[in-house]
């Protein structure tokens, strides 16, 4: 069962401290809201509900914030707090003794001898958002709403091609301020609306400041929103994408604390990835806030967000989902927000597939036969050759991919021109993936009476393993090399070679797999995960910080993360066996522990790679919650 997470008194008033914790809230769309524990919006993302037209993708901010003011005996006291250039007003976390995420996020502010506490959740599989607020004395509270209406990536400003419109209704009120854009329908009762539109300009988004980018905006609030405060009463708002019908906020509520109840918080964290297309076909969102689903990281995580957890069906779901969009033997990297034609430039994408379908398989026989005729038409296409150059080389029976330019595996960063880590060629994690997959793929041909394709699928993952096992070990570092490229041979550090001693075939002998976890343990391994480069090499970037073109060049060249502890955990255990169970489940706990700081309730994308490792990237992403759930359930239970 979850605990709460609680944030007291003296970290909630630590504005250094309470602006930087996050909260998430999901809704199973791709919609969300979030912000930060001082009430203050640091990111151009951050907002009460951020809807999604087209479930999970065309995400806008629609009701960007409240300001709330209790009026108790005479005084005003502010809630609500906003960082405007070079000043911090109102201040409402000074006013909050303490956060909780209970099961969902929770404020209790004393105010003028009074308990205020404004709860907040999101309504299942709509686009709607309820705050709750509930008070120990009478008091009357005012809230202004603000209103951005804007794709999450953009920021808006004051423009006279605003029109903004607030048409009372018997239950709320209807709010628009584009005549071509969504807008916000509020519902409340025993309560009142009055109109006094204007802007208020330059509100400040720090951790877009700190990201180098644009980070002030310019919001729209339509008027007042007011109602009295009685103990024992609770009261409601809901704020709802246009065309949204009234929902009944207490069942609603109800709702929400029995689904949540007597989950553990990785279970909870794990939710809220999962999301339905408009279409009902479940996806996996990879990370929040700017991420949509993407096929790489849904393969990879496919194993630990569901099939760890019971959730078969859903997950075949997602496989279908995939395999209807393959084209030439790959499936999607990404699809597009804007519904153009989905992106092929993943080379592991794919190949994870494999994986995926081998542990929905061991958790329940019947999905290898169903995926068998495709597989055999991805194998065949990768022989061949299919998008970006990926194809076997004839000579030697391994995997190439791409040419100079292209960026293909997970280390796909690139700025302009730019390949910040060049990886075409043949890759170690990629012919690891490879050669699974042809394992993977006679052992279904094997079960399905298919003998002969078996054999012929045996002997062609057996040649490219000798190959593997020739062409990828360095001698004089006792570990593998990252690639093999046009140029030669990669001896740089990286965690790719863990994949060949952690999949579900491995390709290097159990020696080679103890050198390898004590490389990687050696120059590596960080308690939140694993560098994506050795801090001894030249390139090594200690710190994921800047603007783009800064902390793209440190994404793979050093920065850690986290989902990397699972495949590490893999190969360690495969390396040691049973006798290191302790110890990989002390390294699981360290991260389990991360739930509570930063993105609270979820694990982050990134951490730095020098101490103190401060989390960076996407506060909630889902092969870092998955590759743990998956290591904790499947290999070290």
């Amino acid at each position: 069962m979850a605990e709460a997470i609680r944030i007291d008194a003296a970290r909630c008033s630590d504005f250094e401290t309470s602006s930087r914790l996050e909260w998430l809230e999901t809704n199973g769309t791709g919609a969300f809201a979030m912000g930060t524990v001082a009430g203050v919006n640091t990111r151009r993302y951050h907002g009460l509900l951020v809807a999604t037209l087209r479930p999970p993708v065309a995400r806008v901010v629609t009701l960007a914030r409240l300001e709330e003011d209790v009026v108790l005996g005479g005084e005003r006291v502010a809630l609500s707090t906003d960082q405007f250039p070079g000043a911090v007003s109102p201040q409402g976390y000074r006013n909050l003794v303490e956060f909780r995420l209970d099961p969902f996020p929770v404020w209790r502010f004393s105010v003028a001898g009074a308990t205020v506490i404004r709860s907040l959740f999101l309504v299942p599989e709509r686009q709607a958002v309820v705050l709750r607020y509930d008070a120990d004395r009478p008091c009357r509270l005012e809230a202004r709403p603000f209103l951005a209406c804007r794709d999450y990536h953009s920021l808006g400003h004051e423009t006279a091609e605003a029109a903004p419109e607030a048409v009372g209704r018997p239950d709320g009120v209807d709010l628009r301020l584009y005549r071509d854009r969504p807008g916000v329908r509020l519902f409340f009762q025993d309560g009142w609306f009055a109109a006094s539109g204007q802007w208020y300009r330059n509100f400040e988004y720090l951790a877009e400041l700190d990201r180098g980018l644009d980070f002030r905006e310019d919001l729209y609030t339509p008027g007042v929103l007011g109602f009295d405060l009685v103990p024992g009463e609770p009261r409601y708002v809901v704020a709802a994408l246009d065309g949204e019908r009234a929902v009944d906020p207490a069942l609603c509520e109800a709702a929400v604390r029995a689904q949540r109840a007597g989950r553990s918080r990785l279970d909870l964290a794990a939710d809220q990835f999962i999301v339905r297309r408009a279409g009902g076909r479940p996806t996996i969102i990879a990370g929040y806030p700017w991420f949509t689903d993407w096929g790489r990281d849904t393969m990879i995580s496919l194993p630990g967000l569901l099939v760890a957890r019971g959730r078969l069906d859903e997950a075949w779901e997602i496989v279908e989902g995939f395999l209807e969009h393959l084209d030439r033997g790959l499936i999607p990297n990404r699809f597009p927000d804007d519904g153009e034609r989905p992106e092929y430039n993943t080379v592991d994408g794919t190949l994870w597939l494999f994986q995926a379908v081998w542990a929905l398989e061991a958790a329940r026989p019947g999905f290898a036969g169903q995926f068998f005729p495709k597989a055999l038409e991805i194998l065949e296409w990768h022989r061949r050759g299919t998008h970006y150059g990926i194809r076997v080389d004839e000579a030697d029976g391994l995997l190439s991919a791409g040419g100079v330019g292209d960026q293909l595996t997970w280390m796909d960063a690139k700025v302009g021109d730019w390949v910040v880590t060049p990886r075409h060629g043949k890759a170690v994690e990629i012919n690891a993936l490879w050669i699974n997959a042809l394992r993977m793929t006679a052992e279904w041909a094997a079960g399905l009476g298919e003998r002969k394709e078996a054999v012929r699928l045996r002997r062609e993952a057996a040649r490219a393993e000798r190959s593997f096992r020739a062409r990828f070990w360095n001698p004089a570092r006792g570990c593998l090399y990252d690639r093999i490229g046009p140029e030669g041979p990669d001896e740089r550090v990286r965690p790719n070679q863990l994949f060949a001693a952690s999949l579900r075939f491995p390709v290097v002998t159990k020696a080679q797999a103890r050198r390898i976890v004590a490389v990687a343990a050696a120059e590596l391994l960080t308690p939140y995960g694993l560098r994506t480069l050795s801090p001894g090499d030249p390139e090594f970037k200690p710190r994921y910080e800047g603007d783009p073109w800064h902390r793209d060049g440190a994404y793979h060249q050093g920065t850690v993360w986290p989902w990397l502890l699972g495949p590490y955990i893999s190969a360690y255990l495969y390396a040691h066996g049973r006798a290191a169970v302790a110890h990989c489940r002390e390294l699981a706990a360290g991260l389990v522990g991360e739930l509570e700081r930063g993105g609270l309730g979820s694990l982050a994308e990134v951490y730095d790679g020098a101490a103190p490792h401060r989390a960076g990237g996407c506060p909630a992403q889902a092969w870092s919650v998955a590759e743990l759930i998956r290591v904790l359930e499947a290999e070290l239970a």
